[in-house]
């Protein structure tokens, strides 16, 4: 099969802009710094779901800092050290998960408190002490219908604070369907980052929702992606993340064209097994185990 990795994509903060990278270390967690804090207000995680501005915020990371900008805001630099953390955690939630996390300094938190106008506060996960895991659920159901590639992938599976899963792949020919379905309509196309992907897999021989029947992706013989679980989808991709104003679309034509029983459906959640340091590169090519 032709096929590669087209882009990489990390979060380092939870519904807040992402970060195109050439290449990423990828571990059980997923991309390196994907989704490692979060934005709290009061008991509740926020997201662009509720505060579609949050898309604003730009991050960066550089060798000792993620640095954080949003319009009218000064710079903000948070150490990758954890020297700003609170020492006691506090427990968070995430959808039903709940597990501790350390709050990040009151000058993060009062960034994020003049930039959103809600009184926030930000915190970091430590993947191993937290021990939030994927369901159980998904996994055991992909691993029985996939026995034969299913070594490598009984682990617990612990990752950050992204929905449920450490990485969500999505295909560029999807995304190239989809579009045509929106100018036949008459509406603008909309970017790959409408839908937060981590990997982006590109390739003649994957068509349009093609990825709704792979079993696995692979890099060689040292990283490889089980396809776990589609992924539902809500508000978000209707928010412009260059202006953090939303509309309708393409919601609705996901709505009508990709109902499922799940729900709205776009993208592919994966778990992951990976050689320690192992590196992901755009360009890389791909391989795939078909789910028939």
């Amino acid at each position: 099969m032709s096929l590669f990795v087209r882009s990489l994509h990390t979060y380092p903060v939870k519904s807040c802009a992402g970060i195109a990278v050439d290449a990423s270390a990828i571990d059980g967690a997923g991309l390196a710094y994907d989704r490692r804090w979060l934005v709290i207000s009061g008991a509740r995680f926020l997201t662009q779901r509720q505060v579609p501005s949050m898309a604003l915020v730009g991050t960066a990371l550089t060798a000792t800092h993620l640095q954080l900008r949003a319009p009218g805001m000064p710079l903000l630099e948070v150490p990758l050290d954890g020297s700003d953390l609170a020492a006691i955690t506090e427990t968070v939630t995430v959808w039903r998960d709940t597990f501790p996390a350390h709050a990040e300094s009151t000058a993060a938190a009062q960034w994020f408190t003049d930039f959103l106008g809600l009184p926030c506060r930000l915190f970091k996960i430590d993947v191993p002490a937290a021990g939030r895991a994927v369901s159980p659920d998904w996994v055991g159901r992909w691993r029985g219908e996939h026995r034969e590639l299913a070594d490598g992938f009984d682990g617990r599976h612990l990752f950050g604070f992204a929905d449920g899963y450490p990485v969500l792949i999505a295909n560029q020919a999807s995304l190239d369907e989809l579009n045509q379905r929106l100018l036949v309509k008459g509406r603008d196309p909309v970017p790959m980052d409408r839908f937060r992907p981590n990997v982006v897999l590109d390739g003649d021989d994957l068509g349009a929702y093609d990825e709704d029947h792979i079993a696995l992706f692979a890099r060689g013989d040292d990283i490889r992606l089980a396809v776990v679980k589609p992924c539902t989808r809500c508000s978000i991709p209707d928010v412009d993340q260059a202006t953090g104003r939303a509309g309708d679309e393409p919601g609705l034509t996901l709505t009508a064209t990709r109902s499922l029983d799940l729900g709205v459906v776009f993208g592919q959640n994966a778990i992951v097994d990976a050689c320690p340091g192992a590196i992901l590169r755009v360009g890389d090519p791909i391989s795939a185990e078909w789910k028939f």
